[in-house]
């Protein structure tokens, strides 16, 4: 991933050569204007080109530098849109020795984009290194949000959205990745993990056994040409890659929450009788609602029938 760090352009003469700061759309024109000083986290389309917007494309336009994880592959983009911009590779192979020079920049005036080959930086790269210490520096960050393949995933996957857990990619070794499942299975919540099509197959297994059958969906190349959305079980989609689906491209896996545990009903009755104690009766039918999980009208039908009992 990215290629060498080369030299860090000069701000007078790169200003000079890029002449007027502008982005084209469909032959039109578009000025971009100057930016103050700082860092601006630029997001990405995470395939189709189009998904960009016109801020985005605004402060690509305006800014000094861009600091991208491949220069070929923002050139595409930029190139799309007739941006004639100065690319500074900016990538976990670099990092430690880039960041230095980038925040020398900013701190000479600078408008620096940060952004990664697709979607929103810092998700699974090193940008977050560079916003600290933008931010220790004292210098402004500004995100400029956009294509995302965590949420468009979600947004297409049909699983419970109102909680989620971002995982990343899991490990590569098979110790260390079952390892790993085990904790993810603990967390109430769906699931979204990034993988590759070497591995997808694997992972698969590994998820199937680790969190058992749960509904699950396999999003392969959002946004592009062949985009794939499969929805099965675990176990299904597992045996489907282990079978030959196909496994170009990237992966966005989205993994149902594990299903709640029924509460025994003298455990509902217990909480409910501490909670009695101390609150009012619409309160303790509240809070052991929450606590449990189980239907508020379940749980006021057993308050009813405790209070009834006591008398």
């Amino acid at each position: 991933m990215g290629d060498g760090a080369g030299p860090m352009p000069n701000s007078k003469a790169d200003q000079a050569a890029r002449g007027a700061r502008s982005f084209q759309i469909d032959g039109h024109v578009m000025p971009a204007r100057p930016l103050p000083a700082g860092l601006y986290v630029v997001a990405t389309p995470i395939g189709n080109l189009g998904d960009v917007s016109l801020r985005g494309l605004a402060t690509l336009a305006a800014a000094d530098l861009i600091a991208c994880e491949d220069t070929r592959v923002t050139a595409r983009l930029l190139d799309r849109y007739g941006i004639k911009a100065a690319l500074t590779p900016y990538h976990d192979h670099n990092a430690a020795a880039a960041r230095p020079k980038i925040l020398a920049r900013i701190g000479d005036g600078g408008a620096v984009a940060l952004v990664s080959d697709a979607g929103t930086p810092l998700v699974s790269d090193p940008g977050y290194r560079l916003v600290q210490a933008a931010r220790e520096a004292g210098f402004a960050v500004t995100a400029v949000p956009g294509a995302s393949a965590v949420l468009t995933a979600l947004a297409v996957a049909g699983l419970p959205t109102d909680r989620f857990f971002f995982e990343g990619f899991l490990p590569a070794k098979d110790v260390a990745r079952r390892t790993r499942i085990a904790e993810l299975a603990r967390i109430p919540a769906t699931l979204v993990l990034f993988e590759s099509g070497p591995r997808v197959a694997a992972a698969l297994a590994a998820l199937a056994d680790g969190l058992g059958d749960r509904p699950a969906a396999v999003c392969r190349e959002l946004t592009k040409l062949h985009e794939e959305v499969r929805r099965d079980g675990l176990a299904a989609l597992a045996r489907d890659y282990a079978a030959g689906e196909e496994t170009r491209g990237e992966f966005v896996l989205v993994i149902a929450p594990p299903q709640a545990a029924a509460v025994a009903p003298e455990t509902v009755d217990e909480l409910l009788r501490d909670a009695l104690r101390t609150q009012s009766l619409r309160d303790a039918v509240g809070a052991v609602a929450a606590a449990t999980g189980e239907p508020r009208g379940e749980v006021y039908r057993r308050a009813l029938a405790l209070a009834k009992d006591a008398r």
